[in-house]
């Protein structure tokens, strides 16, 4: 008898501490080389070196830095690309009751941050570009965070956050596509359609071996680089032209070709990709200048935004949601739970470093007052919201609203 794979999102649930241990020794081994006066440049020049020819003039050279944040991440964003179109056609999204109130979440998880971040840096033209860093939450970080409560953290606490942050990765992508991309080429946009053209043809042609599909992710890669759309993009619309075959209430397929994929780059991209991303991204230098510039608004705000706009979008509209008799919470999860929960949707590490890197190009210092903002942000809402969850009594019955 064939023994059928068990589910990504399952073995995601079951084992995700490992790929967010090995993010955060990622980030401290590159804060650690950052500080030491001995390696600081070793790190600098490491991440900056040159590999490769240049693509594009718009990037230069190709470094280090630009393969694993312009050529890995767009992996990572295919991985995230299959989730969401599982989980839509296949999951826990695959009906409106069960997306209702994950979107109402995640729509008041990215406002509300916004609308912190613009609040503290009072409008400021050079850095209302920003305004996106705060509204992103790290799956896998958060998750982590929840696979170390053990059972204090109810299954179905897990899969509500799970499905709050794929909306919410909707919402980055959506974000880096539209907001973040200048100086379109519409020679490789022309380019960049045509393959995706054929990529969808072979869907409909019924194509199901994933090596042709495999190669135009490559080519369309590589005319969405060129195009001046942020390449990783790529990644989610590549991922949303594979075929799956739908199992609702089993295991996945394992005639599905989306479901075959997902397990096979899933354990690359949470191992390997976001830990290398991790390492290249968060090398902070934390001297008395740094320390200074904490306290400008951009840090600030960006902090403020992740630790108290996403705490403040989530839980009220989970609560407004119940209050309102518009969706249910998530069954055997008390209030202080999913307040819990809300917290840790403000640990904003992957998604935000990414975005705070395309809000700045080209300006050093706002990128690193962005990024000390980003760890502060994120490292308030682990530390909290690990304590209100560890504190918090396991939930045994649905919460409920006093009618007023």
């Amino acid at each position: 008898m064939i023994q059928r794979p068990s589910s990504a999102l399952r073995n995601f649930l079951t084992g995700e501490a490992g790929g967010a241990v090995l993010l955060i020794l990622a980030a401290a081994l590159a804060m650690l080389l950052a500080n030491l006066p001995a390696a600081g440049h070793f790190y600098h020049d490491l991440v900056h070196a040159q590999v490769g020819p240049t693509l594009t003039p718009k990037l230069g050279p190709m470094t280090v830095h630009l393969w694993i944040n312009d050529g890995l991440m767009a992996i990572f964003f295919l991985v995230v690309g299959l989730e969401i179109k599982r989980e839509f056609l296949d999951g826990g999204l695959s009906t409106w009751e069960r997306r209702r109130l994950p979107v109402l979440a995640a729509v008041a998880g990215m406002v509300f941050p916004a609308i912190v971040y613009l609040v503290v840096t009072g409008g400021e033209p050079g850095l209302t570009n920003g305004w996106a860093i705060p509204a992103a939450t790290d799956i896998a970080f958060a998750i982590g965070v929840l696979a170390l409560l053990g059972d204090r953290a109810p299954a179905s606490l897990k899969l509500f956050l799970t499905a709050v942050a794929i909306v919410d990765d909707m919402g980055a992508v959506a974000i880096i596509a539209l907001v973040y991309t200048q100086g379109l080429d519409m020679t490789a946009l022309a380019g960049a359609a045509a393959v995706l053209a054929v990529l969808y043809g072979m869907n409909r042609a019924g194509v199901k071996a994933l090596t042709p599909y495999m190669i135009g992710f490559a080519l369309l890669w590589y005319f969405t680089l060129l195009s001046g759309v942020h390449a990783t993009v790529a990644g989610v619309l590549a991922a949303l032209t594979i075929p799956i075959r739908c199992t609702p209430g089993a295991p996945d397929a394992i005639d599905s070709p989306l479901h075959r994929l997902e397990h096979a780059v899933h354990p690359w991209s949470a191992y390997l990709i976001i830990p290398l991303f991790g390492f290249v991204n968060a090398g902070l230098a934390l001297n008395a200048q740094m320390f200074a510039l904490l306290l400008e608004p951009l840090p600030l705000g960006v902090a403020l935004g992740l630790f108290i706009g996403k705490q403040l979008g989530i839980f009220g509209a989970i609560w407004a949601a119940v209050r309102f008799n518009i969706a249910d919470c998530p069954s055997g999860a008390n209030w202080a739970q999913i307040y819990g929960m809300s917290l840790l949707c403000g640990i904003g590490f992957t998604m935000s470093l990414f975005i705070g890197g395309l809000a700045f190009p080209g300006q050093a210092i706002l990128v690193e007052e962005a990024k000390g903002g980003i760890l502060m942000g994120s490292l308030l809402s682990a530390l909290v919201g690990f304590a209100v969850l560890r504190w918090a009594a396991p939930g045994e019955r649905r919460p409920e609203i006093a009618a007023g």
